[in-house]
């Protein structure tokens, strides 16, 4: 089965190679430092500092491997600037209708999705409803509470 193309901006993609060289060239090396401190140590069935060194290690290495790969199938997307309708590296300012209130999203790829930061993936139901959409368009999302409606009242 072939992989599933992600999609990043460029903003997207440098954080991941900065973390992917945080990774490799300093978290890894520590931890094989720390697991051949803790195997010298001896018995190694109730060496805990073992067993959490070689357990961190396996997180990093499954981290290391999720991150080339996203990036190996990665298409990465310009962000150039407003346009005249909603896509991926879009910021979008939209306002529940009735509400009067205005929020703020930047609709990118899901493996850099972080609502805390108001990223949403264009895979997510306001991002899929958002996309292609213009100034002005009202836009319909199905959420757990019922459907709610969405204008676009800008976008950068």
């Amino acid at each position: 089965m072939a992989a599933e193309e992600t999609y990043l901006t460029r903003e997207g993609e440098g954080a991941l190679r900065r973390e992917l060289k945080q990774l490799k060239e300093t978290r890894r090396p520590a931890l094989a430092q720390k697991l051949k401190d803790a195997a010298a140590q001896g018995d190694l069935k109730e060496n805990a500092d073992y067993h959490d060194a070689k357990e961190q290690l396996g997180f990093i290495e499954g981290r290391v491997q999720h991150i080339e790969n996203i990036l190996l199938n990665a298409v990465i997307v310009d962000d150039a600037g407003p346009g005249d309708e909603v896509r991926i590296g879009s910021t979008v300012i939209i306002e529940e209708v009735g509400s009067g209130e205005e929020e703020e999203f930047k609709i990118v790829g899901s493996a850099e999705a972080n609502p805390r930061e108001r990223k949403i993936s264009q895979k997510s139901p306001i991002g899929a409803a958002l996309l292609g959409g213009k100034v002005g368009a009202k836009v319909q999302v199905s959420t757990p509470d019922g459907k709610v409606k969405f204008k676009i009242i800008g976008i950068r």
